[in-house]
């Protein structure tokens, strides 16, 4: 199948690069996101028939040799009918009460229609956290290619019973990329209401389906709406979005309904599809610097943003002037020139409070103060992208 292990010695599966149509029924690895509009009926609850529809189609490719990763929205969703909500709660504790409920309904909707093909499931919920430090990355890999090794269906979602806003990914087709991304799949199928993108929103007179892009600048001038259905949270630019990321690290992406997933996964010339682009391959670091957002900001003198910017150097407490939000050590943060410009991406070793007493000094005047531990470098250049 296509996909390739150990590419260039780094260690991880690197993607087929499918650039056809054609080559999608050749995926030795695929990830599947279906969002809730998708997922659920007019009143709220689950759609026990769609959940039937798509386990059947991802049953019939694993038979046929295709590893398949679901992303699946639906959690917080699923619950609304049962608890008599009318729509997405706003208020994040709510949110984590409904996700709680919905949760179990969605692995308990998953693992029958999956049962019906003889085929497993594994629940996997994550939070951003989970694939941003270097110690839980590969963790979460690894239990993803052990299900998968073992046969298993994995079952993604973020975990909306834990998430903030200031830990959660966003949406789930952000998710999905990452996930794509974190494992090399070959191609990423968004599943969702409409069959695809359009000229213009595909109710209007003269719009017509994009079949293909090749580049984002192809998109200009194309009215793309924003805003997601009362029970999701994505919208057709968190779908664009997550497809340009898939395919810039060399995931083909396919964008269409939930209704003509089987199609599309055949190669047939269904939804808009996005090709897999050569040249940069999978490493966290890549990850960083296309899938992450800063959990705060350092703000750089001129003298260490130009050699950030120049030389890729180690980050070192002298050179930072400011922190801005509060995080833990081993986060992304973003780091921003004078004028605010953020230049680069990279882990923390220190926590916000740690470098807020940290600011300015040099490393003998830190050893001295606040002792051996703070001689390191604040962002390591092995944990560092300039963007």
């Amino acid at each position: 199948m296509a996909g390739t292990e150990n590419g260039g010695g780094t260690g991880l599966r690197q993607p087929a690069r499918i650039t056809e149509r054609a080559g999608l029924v050749d995926a030795g690895r695929i990830v599947v996101k279906i969002g809730s509009s998708s997922l659920t009926d007019s009143n709220g609850r689950l759609d026990q028939l769609r959940v039937q529809e798509i386990a059947t189609t991802c049953a019939w490719l694993g038979s046929e040799g295709t590893e398949v990763v679901i992303v699946s929205s639906g959690a917080i969703a699923a619950a609304l009918g049962p608890l008599g909500l009318e729509q997405r709660p706003d208020s994040v504790d709510l949110q984590q009460a409904a996700a709680s409920v919905g949760q179990a309904l969605l692995a308990t909707a998953w693992s029958t229609a999956f049962g019906d093909h003889g085929r497993i499931t594994g629940q996997v919920l994550l939070t951003e956290s989970d694939v941003i430090r270097p110690q839980t990355y590969r963790n979460v890999r690894n239990a993803l290619e052990a299900l998968m090794g073992l046969g298993a269906f994995p079952v993604v979602n973020e975990n909306d019973t834990t998430a903030t806003h200031e830990i959660r990914f966003g949406d789930n087709d952000r998710l999905a990329a990452l996930v794509a991304q974190l494992l090399g799949a070959d191609a990423l199928f968004l599943l969702t209401d409409v069959d695809g993108l359009y000229t213009a929103p595909p109710q209007e007179p003269g719009a017509t389906r994009i079949g293909v892009v090749e580049d984002a600048a192809r998109l200009a001038g194309v009215s793309i709406g924003s805003v997601g259905s009362k029970i999701g949270t994505g919208g057709m630019v968190t779908k664009l979005s997550a497809a340009q990321l898939a395919s810039t690290t060399g995931t083909a992406a396919v964008l269409t309904s939930a209704s003509k997933f089987a199609a599309a996964a055949t190669g047939e010339d269904i939804g808009t599809f996005f090709p897999g682009h050569h040249g940069r391959r999978r490493s966290r670091l890549v990850w960083l610097r296309f899938a992450t957002r800063g959990a705060g900001t350092l703000v750089l003198d001129e003298g260490a943003a130009e050699a950030m910017r120049t030389r890729r150097r180690s980050l070192l407490a002298v050179g930072i002037t400011g922190v801005e939000g509060t995080f833990p050590d081993g986060v992304p943060v973003d780091i921003a020139a004078p004028d605010g410009e953020v230049i680069a991406r990279g882990l923390t070793s220190f926590s916000s409070d740690e470098l807020r007493a940290m600011t300015g000094r040099g490393s003998a005047e830190l050893r001295e103060l606040l002792g051996e531990r703070f001689r390191r470098p604040v962002v390591h250049r092995d944990h560092l992208v300039v963007l």
